[in-house]
């Protein structure tokens, strides 16, 4: 059971746009994170502009290794609502069937590069409030300054989410729930809960 109520989009008509922007990428509904947002005036839509800057637009570190980033931030954090966020997404973005496949076992699969096993994990690393010098070391062999920033600011994004729904106990949506059973995510460790309550 959430401990904030998400509201309808139609409880917060003046972010509107933002719904039907997020509704598109989400399946016909925003999700239920954002609509928790809503009860705090313009939150939703400095959330949505952090997002479309960190993740959204294109960069010089490639979006399905964003995505991948935020998954091990989140998973370092212990978010399962956005553990399956981010791998479903990351699905929707480029990451081969082959790297979610691999993604918990990525520092000896074959299918991480030097660079992909260096960024994922700082983002681990990040996710539990345990980055070292070492860990920068090992991006700066492959990441310039601007790809470091790019990094740590999905990382930091995904830092305020996990947070975020972590305390409010946000419920999973349907989408997302279904690609976690046809990855069978919980034989890899990942559950439903107490952080992503099942939808009712």
């Amino acid at each position: 059971m959430p401990r904030i109520r998400a509201l309808s989009p139609e409880d917060s008509p003046e972010n509107r746009e933002i719904w039907e922007r997020f509704a598109n990428y989400y399946g016909g509904r925003p999700p239920n994170s954002m609509l928790t947002m809503a009860h705090v005036p313009g939150l939703a839509a400095a959330f949505s502009e952090l997002t479309n800057v960190c993740i959204r637009r294109p960069g010089t570190v490639p979006a399905d290794l964003k995505w991948l980033i935020a998954h091990m931030a989140s998973r370092g954090a212990g978010c399962r609502y956005c553990s399956a966020h981010t791998l479903h997404n990351g699905s929707k973005n480029g990451v081969s069937q082959e790297k979610l496949d691999a993604i918990w076992s990525y520092e000896s699969s074959s299918q991480f590069s030097d660079a992909e096993r260096a960024a994922l994990s700082l983002a681990l690393a990040a996710g539990q409030n345990m980055v070292t010098d070492e860990d920068f070391e090992a991006l700066r062999a492959h990441f310039d300054d601007r790809q470091l920033a790019e990094i740590v600011g999905v990382i930091a994004l995904f830092g305020f989410l996990n947070r975020w729904n972590d305390t409010v106990g946000t419920t999973l949506e349907p989408g997302a729930l279904e690609f976690a059973d046809e990855q069978d995510l919980t034989s890899r460790g990942w559950t439903i809960g107490p952080h992503a309550a099942a939808a009712e």
